[in-house]
């Protein structure tokens, strides 16, 4: 995703000069690397915060970028070098407005600019979008749908987009050529879905560029750990609690499975503690792999049943007698062996 000095510093662009300060220095003191030594993440982290803060704090470069994007100092290198010589507009015998050449990713390339003077903006398409979602590991065995409130990027209804009309600026966008608006997407979560899994929705990014597609949204998905199943990869792995006496004879438990139903699973005599036992198909939803040769086929991966003995909290005066006998069983074993 691009970077937008308002998302790394957590703050809408509406935020007073305060808020803005606020954050910076909430930020700054989580990831200042005094506080995070040897965490190169943080350490890039923190340079993006300040680098951020240095332009969103100055109200003059924050009017810029407002209006340009993140190549709003070439767009005033532009305008100076534009001003000293005359106007680059006069090279092709008419003016412009730089918003064309640098607002919201609109390129800066050579070709680009050409058609700008030319009085014609090459279509290009709209960012793409990210938006965090977290789920449970429930939801990601079943799938699940999140209702997102999102600030939608939505063409300029006056210019249409271009940001200027007659040859002037927009008065409504100021030459940004769109607005923020408020939007509510419906997306489904599929089966499955990993933690840090991409959900695809094309065409609901940032508006595009001279009628350009708009680009895509997509939706990042944290899963939530779970207290009693641990997952790697389609495989889930669970605790189930076998009395002693089951572990030494045999017998026949209930696991539980994630979809919240009871499995009965055999126990063999003299199963040790800590042994596992896999039930095949119990686990999570496949995906299919895209892009890597012939897709694996759908079905599930397996729950991992680990055996824990339960020792008995407590044993009646006849239960005693019978470990006390078995001992001197054992015991009588080991001397004869």
């Amino acid at each position: 995703m691009a970077k937008n000095f308002y998302d790394i510093l957590s703050v809408s662009r509406s935020s007073s000069e305060k808020d803005i300060r606020q954050a910076y220095r909430r930020l700054a003191r989580k990831y200042h690397p005094d506080v995070n030594p040897g965490d190169a993440k943080a350490e890039e982290r923190f340079k993006q915060i300040n680098t951020a803060y240095e332009v969103l704090s100055d109200a003059e470069k924050r009017k810029k970028y407002d209006r340009y994007g993140e190549r709003w100092e070439q767009a005033e290198a532009f305008e100076k070098a534009r001003q000293a010589g005359g106007g680059a507009g006069a090279w092709f015998g008419r003016s412009f407005d730089l918003g064309d050449l640098f607002s919201r990713g609109g390129g800066g390339s050579f070709e680009t600019i050409l058609e700008s003077f030319r009085g014609r903006r090459a279509p290009m398409r709209g960012q793409n979008v990210e938006y965090a979602a977290e789920v449970t590991l429930e939801e990601a065995f079943q799938g699940a749908t999140r209702l997102l409130q999102l600030q939608s990027e939505e063409a300029c209804a006056t210019c249409g987009g271009s940001g200027q009309i007659a040859g002037a600026v927009c008065h409504v966008c100021e030459g940004a050529g769109a607005s923020l608006r408020p939007k509510r997407i419906e997306v489904k979560i599929p089966a499955g879905v990993r933690d840090g899994s991409r959900v695809r929705i094309a065409g609901e990014g940032n508006t595009g560029v001279s009628g350009g597609p708009r680009g895509d949204l997509y939706v990042v998905v944290k899963v939530r750990p779970h207290s009693r199943f641990e997952r790697k990869g389609d495989d889930l792995t669970t605790e189930v609690g076998v009395p002693l006496e089951d572990a030494v004879l045999g017998g026949e438990v209930e696991v539980s499975t994630l979809s919240g139903k009871q499995v009965a699973l055999k126990i063999p005599p003299l199963t040790q503690n800590g042994r596992l036992f896999r039930l095949s198909g119990l686990g999570m939803p496949r995906q299919q792999e895209k892009g890597k040769g012939k897709a694996k086929a759908k079905g599930r991966g397996d729950l991992l049943a680990r055996v824990r003995v339960v020792l008995p909290e407590e044993l009646s005066d006849r239960e005693r007698e019978l470990f006390e006998k078995l001992r001197e069983e054992r015991k009588k074993k080991v001397g004869a062996g």
